[in-house]
């Protein structure tokens, strides 16, 4: 018999955790899984008082994660079941999930109770390296003291909360993974070379943001470029991912030689009757 039940700290996790991330295909998108998951309510898998698994969902009913052990005498199958359609006492409603389609597990089960299925994010690992070309510009570290002119950049640029992008900018300043392009004087890119302190340790999160008024000049793609460069000259496999609807991103991405295999698709499961 199992017993699911809510967890106020994903420090019991650790090691489902890692079992988890070495049983995909390849590395799950970073802002996904180190950004939105930790905010996400996670929930224990428990047989005989023994934690076997975890899953964690989202404030709108999404499930971003599933994991059960294979030491787990639960079937996985009526587990998910049971949460997507029978609803726990404990987890309540789930709607959907997301899931990578180099999560294999995970996206069996999704689409097992899937009523509808749409790709939302396209992810990119590695790069194709007769396309890879050398980036025709430089790009400079981030201080702290050019935090604010950061923050400003980006906020005018995406419309993100300066409030969030305040505490984002400032981590990734700490870990030098902060990077301008400069002309004239001004900001017109930032670029973000961001490394995994768990888990995916070989792989680089790339990110980038092009100011408006120089988008369509090929700025994104040689600002990629550049953090392909910073990625392996750490020995590191650079990765990165964008909205399907987002095509100017995909466009640069892959004029600067990244290559996309996998998506994270938004599943809607079936509701029992």
């Amino acid at each position: 018999m199992i017993e699911i039940k809510k967890l106020e700290t994903t420090d019991l996790l650790s090691t489902l955790k890692a079992e988890y991330f070495n049983q995909t295909t390849a590395p799950l998108d970073g802002m996904w899984h180190f950004g939105f998951v930790p905010m996400a309510q996670h929930y224990g898998f428990y047989e005989h008082d023994q934690l076997v698994g975890f899953c964690c969902v989202n404030a709108q009913g999404y499930l971003l994660q599933f994991y059960l052990s294979q030491h787990a005498t639960t079937s996985a199958d009526e587990l998910f079941e049971l949460i997507t359609q029978v609803y726990s006492n404990v987890i309540g409603k789930v709607t959907g999930a997301f899931v990578s389609t180099c999560d294999p597990k995970f996206l069996s089960l999704c689409l097992d109770h899937n009523a509808s299925t749409t790709v939302h994010t396209l992810l990119y690992c590695g790069t194709q390296h007769k396309f890879v070309k050398d980036a025709s510009i430089a790009l400079k570290q981030a201080s702290q003291d050019k935090l604010e002119v950061f923050v400003e950049f980006a906020a005018n640029a995406i419309g993100a909360s300066k409030e969030w992008l305040e505490g984002y900018f400032t981590d990734l300043i700490a870990k030098q993974e902060l990077f301008g392009y400069w002309k004239d004087g001004q900001l017109i890119a930032s670029g973000e070379c961001r490394k995994f302190t768990e888990y995916q340790t070989d792989y680089a999160d790339l990110g980038m943001i092009v100011s408006p008024d120089h988008r369509r000049q090929g700025i994104a793609t040689d600002v990629l470029r550049a953090l392909i460069t910073l990625a392996k000259s750490q020995q590191l496999i650079p990765m990165c991912s964008t909205e399907k609807a987002n095509l100017g991103a995909q466009k640069a991405i892959l004029n600067s030689g990244l290559v996309t295999h996998h998506r994270l698709l938004q599943v809607e499961f079936a509701q029992a009757s």
